[in-house]
């Protein structure tokens, strides 16, 4: 599943290719994909409107339309957004498009059907409970310790829950571990200061790399809207690496299970846990 750097290169790419633009007509192929919403409610709502923004929270690309509405798009497993020429075919798996007034062509793609694109007042009406956004100003060094402090959970549980930080999925979990030099099974709220720290710069620098880097195709759904892979998989250092040696030290990377995840790390770099 694309997590907040692909998501976040999503959201990028299309919001200059959406904002400004109004959407003359919209043909739905797949009822499922609005999450409820009923095709004709859709389109009537969706119809004449004209974008006013693109962002991203957690997991979720947020189009902003006037008048008052938003589309709340998530990818799931295998879900795209793009915006293409008129005269170009749709393709076979285009659940969802609007054309646009400048002759382009928004489509939410999407091959095996997880994906969805929710019409709502208000994003907020969408989104499950999201802790901070692990880029933004209020995912600060104080308020992460804290928050450590206070979970008796471990510590790779604790940073998929969505609850927590939003944004951190399967991949780049392991990855920010392995850069704190955590092992994944460690209690959070016995993280001394000084690591606590370490795991919090490790999350800002390895998603803004791979923001940097437009995300990881770590398999053949996810491409940029420009149809284009993302690169960061080439600079992983411990996920789907199991058996190579550990950049750092040399040991053999492993593969466990936490949480029915499947999870990668150094055991030489990441101590386990006393007990």
């Amino acid at each position: 599943m694309p997590e907040l750097p692909e998501v976040e290169t999503v959201a990028r790419l299309i919001r200059p290719q959406l904002v400004g633009r109004r959407v003359e007509s919209v043909r739905v192929a797949w009822a499922r994909s609005l999450g409820g919403v009923s095709p004709t409610r859709f389109r009537r709502q969706v119809s004449g409107s004209t974008f006013r923004d693109v962002w991203r929270r957690g997991k979720y690309i947020v189009m902003e339309l006037e008048p008052q509405a938003v589309l709340v798009g998530h990818l799931r497993m295998s879900g795209r957004m793009r915006v293409r020429p008129r005269n170009e075919h749709p393709g076979d798996y285009a659940r969802v498009s609007l054309e646009l007034d400048d002759g382009g062509v928004f489509d939410f793609i999407d091959v095996r059907k997880f994906g969805r694109l929710v019409l709502a007042e208000r994003a907020e009406q969408v989104f499950p409970e999201l802790g901070p956004e692990p880029l933004g100003p209020e995912f600060t060094r104080e308020w992460f310790r804290s928050a450590l402090r206070s979970r008796k959970r471990r510590l790779k549980p604790l940073l998929l829950d969505q609850s927590f930080v939003a944004g951190l999925g399967n991949i780049y979990t392991d990855e920010v571990l392995h850069a704190a030099r955590l092992h994944p099974l460690r209690q959070a709220h016995k993280i001394a200061a000084r690591a606590a720290d370490a795991l919090h710069e490790a999350i800002r620098d390895v998603l803004q790399a791979a923001i940097d880097r437009q995300g990881s195709s770590f398999d053949s759904f996810y491409r940029t809207p420009e149809g284009q892979p993302g690169s960061y998989q080439h600079e992983f250092r411990v996920y789907g690496r199991t058996g190579k040696p550990c950049y750092r030290c040399g040991r053999a990377v492993k593969r466990i299970v936490v949480g029915q995840r499947g999870t990668h790390l150094c055991t030489a770099c990441q101590r386990a846990p006393r007990g």
